[in-house]
């Protein structure tokens, strides 16, 4: 009994005996992770680079139904409208913003930047369902601006069921449906009216825009502002009584957001102006407001330039470093600036 419980026991240590160590084993598991911790920081940096702008003349023909007629009028702002909604779809690593996997959920300045790009969609496809299709407003809605719209509005942060870019995709589809019908001489039933009154109900949205985005980025440095909420109206008055003055800053952790917000935002609206610009030439000239839209897409351009800084800098105003939202919000707010022009200069007979 005893040799049998000896036996069983050295058996048993044999089995739990651990082997010794090799601490090379730890150096071929370290190298590994290494090598892709590296391929992850390179692949991230490829993938938030940002798109590089298009011409709005080819991606007109390019998408233009009928190879042999001559664009008709609103095939400038659709086409732009679907190739700004393909870019973001089918750039650099494709839309990011709905991703949940490694490099993809640490690159949050593409994915402002991809809402920025796609809040302009968002404004210029509601200004198409609502003003630019219509005639009156009694006018009944085309039926292709109907799906596309409100898909457009969809949660940009859906990664499965449905994901993001299926519900994007229905939309460009829907509007490949209305740009189809547009050009289609046969076809009476979609229409684009190019009138002032509709260009400036669009420029509203813009202008509402461009002045959150101006406000965000100098927010940067933190201001004090007083309150002008009911200024200009004796009579107005509001839900809560608020101070005087109020501090404005965006968070700290945001300001490279915000930034990055921006850049998509004017990057869209630069190809959107263009596009405005060839589909409205006729009231814009009219109303000799051609420079005026261009003084826009100047600006806005300007807001593109290259960013030579590895980061986001939030120096004070006049400090020593420099503050690229301030730099950002300097361009916009004239854009806006142009912007209210343009919707004085519609405004006259």
């Amino acid at each position: 009994m005893a040799n049998i419980l000896t036996d069983w026991t050295n058996r048993a240590k044999g089995i739990v005996r651990k082997k010794p160590s090799d601490d090379n084993n730890l150096g071929w598991l370290a190298l590994p992770l290494l090598v892709l911790l590296i391929f992850l920081l390179v692949l991230g940096v490829y993938w938030s680079s940002e798109p590089d702008p298009f011409d709005i003349e080819a991606a007109a023909i390019e998408r233009a139904t009928i190879s042999d007629s001559k664009l008709t009028t609103g095939s400038y702002t659709t086409s732009t409208a679907i190739a700004v909604m393909e870019t973001l779809l089918n750039k650099r690593g494709g839309y990011l913003s709905n991703d949940i996997m490694p490099p993809s959920i640490w690159l949050d300045n593409i994915a402002n930047w991809e809402f920025g790009a796609l809040v302009q969609i968002r404004d210029v496809s509601r200004s198409m369902r609502n003003d630019f299709s219509r005639s009156q407003s009694q006018s009944a809605e085309d039926v292709d601006l109907i799906i596309a719209e409100p898909k457009f509005n969809f949660d940009n942060r859906s990664w499965f069921l449905p994901a993001s870019e299926s519900v994007y995709q229905e939309g460009i589809d829907a509007l490949y449906g209305y740009l189809g019908r547009l050009q289609n001489p046969d076809n009476q039933d979609a229409q684009f009216y190019a009138r002032a009154d509709n260009l400036q109900e669009w420029l509203g949205q813009v202008e509402k825009r461009l002045g959150s985005l101006s406000q965000r980025l100098s927010a940067s440095v933190g201001q004090i502002r007083l309150n002008t909420d009911l200024a200009g109206d004796p009579e107005a008055v509001q839900s809560t009584q608020t101070s005087s003055q109020v501090e404005v800053k965006t968070p700290w952790n945001e300001i490279d957001d915000v930034f990055y917000e921006a850049r998509g935002a004017t990057w869209a609206l630069v190809h959107i102006m263009k596009a405005v610009e060839r589909d409205f030439e006729p009231v814009l000239q009219k109303k000799n407001a051609l420079i005026s839209l261009r003084q826009i897409v100047r600006e806005l351009e300007g807001a593109q330039e290259s960013i030579w800084s590895p980061m986001i800098l939030n120096g004070s105003g006049f400090g020593l470093f420099a503050n690229h939202s301030l730099v950002m919000a300097s361009y916009i707010s004239r854009a806006n600036a142009a912007v209210i022009d343009l919707r004085d200069l519609l405004q006259q007979g």
